[in-house]
């Protein structure tokens, strides 16, 4: 490591610590020429192989950019965005390989944009999995809709699978009122 006061090849450890949740290594060094000491933080670059295979570094910028295309004119607070950004950063990290391919990106940012927003899930997914039909976009639909649904296939909240019907009046086939 040079040292950034004097360009001196040589430098001394003398302290080494985790930064970032063990994510990085911040290591203060003395330059064995000069003397100063100054901080140095080592990360593992993390590069995604995109399908062309060139391979680039990861940017939770370009995800952010991405989901925030997806989720344009939906009320999506931008910090909830830098926070799907970062479940993806970690979620990537912890597959512990230093390449990674641009699909496992992309399946990445699909669970926690389900979860933030069911309709830029949908715009994402339709790019993302390249949508060809209507029929694509309603098999989707219906798989969000079954994982919506609660016990015994009932969207969950309501009794019964009617929906809301607290303090509502039906009559049977006689044509005696029910629920008063």
């Amino acid at each position: 490591m040079r040292c950034p006061f004097c360009r001196h090849a040589d430098s001394r450890v003398v302290d080494s610590r985790e930064a970032d949740e063990g994510q990085a290594i911040r290591r203060r060094r003395s330059c064995s020429s000069c003397g100063k000491r100054f901080t140095t933080v080592e990360e593992p670059v993390l590069a995604v192989l995109k399908r062309s295979g060139v391979t680039e570094p990861f940017s939770r910028d370009k995800v952010v950019r991405g989901v925030a295309r997806a989720c344009q004119g939906r009320p999506v607070d931008p910090d909830a965005l830098a926070q799907l950004a970062h479940r993806v950063e970690e979620t990537i990290r912890a597959a512990g390989t230093a390449e990674v391919p641009s699909q496992e990106v992309g399946m990445a940012i699909l669970g926690p944009l389900r979860e933030l927003d069911e309709v830029a899930y949908l715009r994402f997914a339709s790019v993302y999995r390249n949508f060809s039909s209507v029929a694509d976009f309603e098999a989707e639909i219906a798989d969000l809709r079954s994982s919506r649904e609660g016990p015994q296939g009932r969207p969950e909240g309501t009794v019964g699978g009617r929906g809301d019907t607290a303090g509502a009046t039906t009559t049977d086939a006689a044509g005696a009122r029910a629920g008063d």
